[in-house]
């Protein structure tokens, strides 16, 4: 089945060719390139609406993605240990590929978090960590989409989702400015929530490796091995910022 794009999600925008992804993915590490240099004889701009608005709207559209994952989940009356795609062109069959479209065109959008920090001269936040994660999910999820728009895969959108929820309501709060410091005392249990995310993606993407499920095995392992790389990562910088940094 993985080896196979889903002829309902096929030629929607974005999915039917790896050539956009690509474009997007390349356009992107330009501007991670050059937008630095681009910015060293320039002020940094004060983009303090434009922030403002950017992460309100992507509570928004977050909060909109975990309800549709959370809803069309509970009355196609979804598995959260084994789940097969549903691949006929039901009702609920083609709400649950919809948004897991949604999904992938939120990882688009998420690129502009790169953009608005090269703009602010903020640098030193565009780490490895941050381009790697930003840049990978994009092809991740194409793949998802295109293949397997469903099943096991909605439980890591449905996780994902709701931990933004959080995430762009700390930015937003942090993009009011200083006097906002006082209240953002919870970063640290933010990436917690980040970790224990990673931690339950891995278990439940690992589960069906040692079960049969009518899920692509590739795919599970595909992402199962992702997120190990991501929890090492975000374990690093938790070490870096909340242990290392109070020492």
């Amino acid at each position: 089945v993985f080896c196979f794009p889903d002829p309902r999600t096929d030629p929607w925008p974005l999915v039917y060719s790896p050539i956009p992804v690509t474009l997007v993915f390349t356009s992107y590490l330009f501007v991670v390139a050059l937008g630095p240099s681009c910015m060293r004889q320039r002020r940094q701009l004060e983009l303090r609406a434009p922030l403002l608005i950017y992460n309100l709207a992507m509570v928004a559209l977050s909060s909109y993605m975990f309800y549709e994952f959370l809803v069309t989940s509970f009355l196609a009356n979804y598995s959260y240990l084994c789940q097969p795609v549903d691949y006929t062109r039901s009702e609920l069959g083609m709400r649950m590929a919809r948004v897991c479209w949604w999904f992938f065109f939120s990882k688009v959008i998420e690129l502009l978090d790169t953009v608005f920090l090269i703009l602010c001269k903020k640098q030193e936040q565009v780490t490895f960590l941050h381009v790697y994660h930003h840049g990978s999910m994009l092809f991740n999820w194409w793949s998802g989409v295109k293949y397997v728009p469903g099943g096991q895969a909605f439980f890591i959108g449905m996780l994902n989702s709701f931990v933004h929820i959080f995430m762009y309501g700390y930015y937003a709060l942090a993009s009011l400015g200083p006097r906002m410091r006082r209240h953002l005392w919870w970063k640290r249990y933010l990436t917690i929530l980040q970790l224990c995310q990673f931690v339950a993606i891995a278990a439940h993407s690992s589960y069906n490796l040692f079960t049969e499920c009518p899920f692509p095995d590739g795919f599970n392992i595909a992402v199962f091995l992702y997120v190990l790389s991501l929890l090492a990562l975000f374990l690093h910088f938790y070490y870096r910022t909340y242990v290392r940094g109070k020492q």
